[in-house]
């Protein structure tokens, strides 16, 4: 299922059970925990009225947090009172189909290192029709409302005429590299010669950076006729990328063609099997697109995988809850989803994953972002539409 099928506060009590419908889309590997105590929480508008809210980053010992919307504005939302103020100096992006400006993230020493990097989609020259995923970054100056000295660090490689596919996540991992995540950008032509299964070129691949943009000596393919920047390879889309909190792993969620979405743990160098692997159906039909992960020994299996049939978990940012607001939730991951509508919820023991009974299923809400604030450790939620609002998830009021 591709992803184009994509003020004042105010608080809502929500009790997180399992709504009716809301787990059709279930995974197909372990089994839903239940039935379980229900975690209560209150739903707390942040800000409205964005415009494909995509990337969420927090600004450390501050109230602002930054947001990111597909047409290309990136804008500091106060936390407190939900107003908010547009950033310039960002780059020109490729507004079109699942283009534009897509992911945040801050540079880990910041502010002494005051570095933000953003994805985007753009195009190879002014006129052009050929686009691909950039990584850039600027000086972020949040009291002068500007990025200054905006460079890009890299693009990926090749510019293809496609909207669609484009990653793309941005997280720096426990070695303080970066790393990127670069879709197929839809091709089709399924089979071993799909540019997903050529580390060569960046199409497909999860790439790792230094925080300069740098290729680093270690990565995996460096000084094989191209390829420096991979550091994974086989991916179709991977939209959701966090760091485990406790083993440093990057963990990645990524859609598949009809339904055969996944989880994924990186390694180096890994093959993740898109599209000669899979439990991937063509659309429309029960035709598997790859063979059976069973049958191969040179991919990396998924920990999480829904098969063709199942509805799927079209997915979207991704992270895992490591705060002491929800005592309950620690330890667990959370993944938006896109066409179904709610947030993914899945426990975590190592690389064991269970889904558990998912969240905000009741709100219509494509969840496109999730993200943890370091300070009050709340859950904050992009929602995926031209008017949309940010929320966050707070524990409840209670009657003292």
């Amino acid at each position: 299922m591709t992803d184009s099928d994509r003020g004042p506060t105010r608080r809502t009590v929500l009790r997180a059970g399992v709504a009716a419908g809301a787990l059709a889309n279930a995974g197909c590997v372990g089994s839903l925990r239940g039935p379980s105590d229900p975690d209560e929480f209150d739903i707390e508008t942040v800000a409205e009225g964005l415009n494909q809210p995509w990337g969420l980053a927090f600004l450390p010992d501050d109230s602002r947090l930054l947001v990111t919307e597909l047409e290309g504005r990136l804008s500091l939302v106060d936390r407190e009172d939900g107003s908010r103020e547009e950033i310039d100096g960002t780059a020109a992006v490729h507004d079109a189909g699942q283009g534009g400006l897509l992911d945040v993230t801050l540079h880990p020493d910041f502010p002494d290192e005051r570095w933000l990097y953003l994805t985007y989609a753009a195009t190879n020259d002014a006129d052009g029709d050929d686009s691909t995923t950039h990584l850039g970054r600027g000086r972020l100056e949040p009291e002068a409302g500007i990025l200054e000295e905006f460079e890009v660090l890299y693009a990926a490689e090749p510019f293809v005429e496609s909207d669609a596919h484009y990653g793309s996540r941005v997280v720096f991992g426990p070695d303080d590299a970066l790393y990127v995540t670069v879709g197929d950008r839809q091709f089709d032509e399924f089979g071993p010669d799909h540019v997903s299964q050529d580390p060569t070129n960046d199409l497909g691949t999860t790439l790792r950076l230094e925080a300069d943009g740098s290729i680093p000596e270690e990565n995996p393919f460096v000084d094989e006729d191209g390829g420096d920047a991979v550091f994974s390879y086989g991916h179709r889309n991977a939209q959701g990328m966090t760091v485990h909190p406790e083993t440093g792993e990057i963990w990645q969620s990524e859609h598949g063609e009809e339904d055969g979405d996944e989880i994924n743990v990186l390694e180096a160098g890994g093959n993740y099997g898109w599209p000669v692997v899979g439990h991937d159906c063509r659309y429309g039909t029960d035709d598997p697109i790859g063979d059976d992960p069973d049958q191969r020994e040179d991919v990396v299996d998924p920990v999480y995988y829904w098969e063709c049939n199942t509805g799927g978990f079209p997915p979207a940012g991704a992270t895992f809850y490591d705060g002491d607001a929800f005592p309950n939730w620690a330890g667990d991951l959370f993944v938006g989803n896109l066409a179904g509508e709610y947030l993914g919820r899945f426990a975590v023991d190592g690389t064991d994953v269970e889904e558990l009974e998912p969240l905000l299923a009741d709100r219509g809400w494509r969840i496109r972002d999730v993200a943890v604030a370091p300070d009050t450790t709340y859950l904050y939620v992009a929602v995926d539409d031209s008017d949309a609002p940010i929320v966050r998830l707070v524990p409840p009021e209670t009657d003292d």
